[in-house]
């Protein structure tokens, strides 16, 4: 297969013991410490089909990723398929479109986009794949004013199970799966996607002491329905280690962190967001005012490296008394290897996606909670893993149920991401177009029998 790969595709090929492999081999999610017999990385759409059809004449099992940040299982021995060489952009500022390939990340897209005054519907991180951000649905700054980053896809290119490619385009049941399904339906090699007209905005970030917390979070809580759609907000638990480059107000206490993005003119955003700010009182660090979209990637923590980390994804309805006293004694309890807990406030555009929306979910929760336990090692696993199962328990009375697939690290979980109906059409699609399973390394969805 190596060699047959060697003359085939224009890109890089590793095995075990080169120079290189050790890095290409390994995702940013140290959670998993993959042992590929060999990965490939292929430097354009037909070197994807190569590498696809190899690993089917071999039997061997194939798995795919980019940044690897969302990169949940890979099989030792197998053939391990790196897009991240895919990493092409255009910008049409006329149509408002952006095409980009696989491995490009949100900073590549921003960089392309902004001097032309527009935005896609990127995350919180730049670093992050544009490919499988948006098969897993992507929601970001812009959500509740313009939706999912996956209801922005126009139009995708795929290698499907096969080694065969694919256009799938508007109206096509693949372009529906692809928007929310994950990387169950193809190789994605090429994405269009619309952008939006945004450039200057109001936001930014600022840090108040954690005996401040219950009011701001009841605040936030209460007001949340009220907001326009132009505003997101996201409001962050923190428990900061005693290190001397962490700022001294911040250092080695537990903190909360407002964060928040208003796309519109200022004077609408300060009136906006003045019931929150008002219970909040003064912050110790940081503020808000006018910015660009490009900007908006240093609101959130800088990217941290690859590591180990547990989780805990949820969503609920309502920051109850019971939801916002769990959260503020997790943070509080220095014992507790959670560290970070985020509460993003839903609705608008996310609530009411477009009639030719795909499976992406949930749509209808007010609130979702991610818990990280961070900066993990496999002996402190387990504790961690028991800790966040304790904190769900917890919560679930609270909970709806469903989870969103981006925030998802579990993969047993993968049916809460959908509807019922949703995933039982995805599970009929992946019967027609991978019967065998091939591309299941991820939060698989088996083909209907």
């Amino acid at each position: 297969m190596t060699a047959s790969l060697l003359g085939r595709i224009e890109g890089n090929v590793y095995l075990p013991g080169e120079a290189g492999y050790e890095v290409v081999r390994l995702p940013w999610r140290r959670n998993v410490d993959p042992r590929p017999s060999i990965v490939a990385q292929p430097a354009d759409a037909s070197g994807v089909q190569a590498v696809v059809r190899a690993a089917r004449d071999a039997g061997l099992a194939l798995s795919v990723q980019a940044t690897g940040h969302g990169t949940l299982s890979c099989p030792d021995g197998g053939v391990l398929l790196n897009t991240s060489l895919l990493a092409d952009v255009r910008v049409d500022p006329a149509r408002q479109v952006a095409v980009a390939g696989a491995g490009a990340t949100w900073e590549d897209v921003c960089k392309a986009s902004t001097p032309y005054g527009l935005a896609p519907l990127s995350g919180t991180s730049p670093a992050v794949s544009v490919a499988g951000y948006t098969l897993g649905g992507g929601v970001g700054w812009l959500g509740r004013k313009y939706g999912l980053a996956a209801d922005s896809l126009l139009r995708a290119e795929v290698v499907d199970a096969q080694g065969l490619s694919r256009v799938a385009g508007h109206g096509e049941d693949l372009l529906w799966a692809l928007r929310g399904g994950s990387g169950n339906f193809g190789v994605l090699t090429e994405l269009e996607f619309r952008l939006y007209p945004v450039d200057e905005m109001y936001g930014g970030s600022a840090f108040y002491p954690v005996d401040r917390a219950e009011t701001i979070l009841r605040a936030f809580g209460e007001h949340a329905a009220e907001d326009r759609d132009e505003l997101t907000v996201m409001l962050v638990l923190i428990r900061l280690p005693d290190l001397p480059q962490l700022p001294e107000p911040l250092r080695g206490k537990a903190v909360l962190g407002i964060r928040a993005c208003y796309a519109g003119p200022a004077d609408q955003a300060e009136f906006a967001m003045a019931p929150l700010l008002a219970a909040a009182g003064e912050p110790v660090l940081g503020g808000f005012g006018p910015m660009r979209f490009a900007d908006t990637a240093r609101l959130a923590a800088p990217h941290p490296g690859p590591q180990l980390s547990e989780e805990y994804a949820g969503q609920v309805e309502s920051l109850s008394d019971s939801v916002r006293h769990a959260l503020l004694a997790e943070i509080t309890d220095t014992r507790s290897p959670v560290t970070v807990v985020e509460i993003r406030h839903w609705g608008g555009a996310l609530a009411d996606p477009p009639p030719d929306h795909g499976p992406a979910t949930p749509r209808g929760a007010h609130f979702s909670i991610v818990a990280v336990a961070p900066e993990l090692s496999a002996q402190t696993i387990p504790a961690a893993q028991d800790r966040l199962a304790r904190l769900a328990g917890v919560l679930e009375p609270e909970t709806t149920g469903a989870a969103f697939l981006n925030f998802l690290s579990d993969t047993t979980k993968t049916r809460t991401a959908y509807r019922p109906e949703d995933y039982a059409r995805l599970a009929r699609l992946k019967r027609i177009h991978d019967p065998d399973n091939v591309l299941r390394f991820n939060h698989n969805i088996p083909p209907e029998l």
